[in-house]
């Protein structure tokens, strides 16, 4: 059997196998989820997984869940990111997920979601945030952080993307050097995510996932406010999708059992 999660984000779609062996991809989201999930069902036929055969099970989750019309289901970003943690990092932990258009904080105790909070009212604590600095700064993502890591921080403080972009122009305009305006919008950012995940009690353990999961810097950041360990993950950006890929083999079991799902 083939269990098959996608996660489409509003920046990039994430794709995960489960089967004789496991298989990861992800491309961009694009404009248009439909078209996205529809270029995602031809890769993975590419990979010989027919996605209408009686041996796959497929499950979508994120924001254009509702665009994989040929998923068997469609299961919300919460409990696909809590049952990916889970995979990652145990029964016990805390996820920080920072996404293209949100950021959330998800307690996941005995194996399943217990509380989340959720920031979807301003990209400025998103990943999106880092990416408009970055390109008005004429630099890719990892570059930002490279530049942050040898920066020291300009502070950027207004909440809103729009009114911080106008802090990094005049900063800009001002001869500030790239270090340090890269250090100054990656605090910013995670100074706006350990706000919202101070609002919980978080567990002894606590992941990163996301499409900043891989930095080192950003987590170090992170850590540093949060006053506890906030550990970077390689597969951290596969969290939804492989929740999805473990969830769907879940409901299908307990649909062949006769079990409700």
């Amino acid at each position: 059997m083939n269990y098959v999660g996608i996660d489409i984000g509003s920046t990039a779609s994430k794709v995960v196998v489960r089967g004789e062996k496991t298989r990861w991809f992800v491309m961009p989201t694009g404009w248009n989820g439909r078209e996205t999930a529809g270029m995602i069902q031809d890769r993975l036929k590419e990979d010989g997984i027919d996605v209408s055969g009686a041996d796959t099970v497929t499950a979508a989750t994120g924001y254009g869940r509702i665009s994989v019309d040929f998923a068997d289901y469609a299961i919300t970003e919460i409990t696909c990111h809590g049952r990916g943690g889970r995979v990652l990092a145990g029964d016990e932990c805390t996820v920080i997920d920072v996404g293209g258009q949100d950021t959330k904080v998800i307690q996941v105790q005995n194996g399943a979601v217990a509380d989340f909070l959720m920031n979807d009212k301003c990209s400025a604590g998103t990943g999106k945030f880092l990416e408009i600095m970055a390109n008005r700064l004429g630099i890719t993502l990892d570059e930002l952080f490279q530049l942050a890591a040898d920066g020291s921080v300009l502070p950027i403080s207004s909440l809103c993307t729009v009114f911080a972009e106008s802090e990094v122009i005049s900063y800009i305009g001002a001869g500030k050097v790239r270090e340090d305006i890269a250090a100054g919008v990656v605090e910013s950012v995670a100074g706006k995510v350990a706000q919202l995940a101070q609002r919980q009690k978080l567990s002894d353990r606590v992941i990163l996932t996301g499409g900043l999961s891989h930095s080192l810097y950003f987590s170090s950041r992170l850590s540093e406010k949060l006053g506890k360990n906030v550990e970077p993950t390689e597969y951290g950006r596969y969290a939804g999708a492989l929740g999805a890929s473990y969830l769907a083999e879940e409901k299908a079991n307990r649909s062949n059992t006769g079990g409700a799902c």
